[in-house]
């Protein structure tokens, strides 16, 4: 069995991955998590980019882009097991 990354899932991805570097430079670690009744596990180490921005509000560090030193990609269902999937950390990036 096949899986195909969804746009959803890769903005989910985003949002836990940003979570998980908080305001690192550098991340090294995995994550899990279900995705519509399939497992989901990101295995990565990248190196953080960022650039300053000050608003009236504050300066804030915000992330502006992400390089891949090594990953992993791996989906699973109850039924399949684990199956094939067409996560590209390119696609990731553009989140």
């Amino acid at each position: 069995m096949f899986f195909e990354v969804p746009p959803e899932l890769y903005d989910e991805i985003r949002t836990r991955l940003t979570e998980a570097i908080g305001d690192e430079n550098y991340f090294s670690g995995t994550l899990t998590f279900p995705f519509e009744g399939i497992l989901c596990r990101l295995r990565t180490s990248v190196i953080v980019y960022r650039r300053t921005e000050r608003l009236p509000e504050g300066t804030f560090s915000v992330i502006t882009d992400l390089v891949p030193v090594w990953w992993e990609f791996h989906t699973e269902s109850d039924d399949a097991g684990e199956m094939l999937n067409d996560f590209s950390f390119d696609e990731l990036r553009r989140f």
